[in-house]
């Protein structure tokens, strides 16, 4: 079987941006800090079961409480 290296690199990329989206779409609602949040995304695809439970802390975290005056 024979994986063509530059088809995986760009799966790779794009589920990695893919994480990063998801990453600051769940930070905006669940964290202080949502860039931070879709940097850590980004780099946690390149191992993505790790990248899989960065997303299933994120979709289990409580909502930040926004004050709006």
């Amino acid at each position: 079987m024979n994986i063509n290296v530059t088809l995986l690199g760009q799966v790779i990329v794009a589920f990695a941006l893919l994480m990063a989206a998801l990453g600051y779409y769940l930070g905006k609602r669940k964290t202080q800090s949502p860039i931070l949040t879709a940097v850590v995304a980004f780099f946690a695809a390149l191992v993505p079961p790790l990248a899989i439970i960065l997303l299933i802390v994120l979709v289990l975290k409580n909502d930040v409480q926004t004050s709006k005056t």
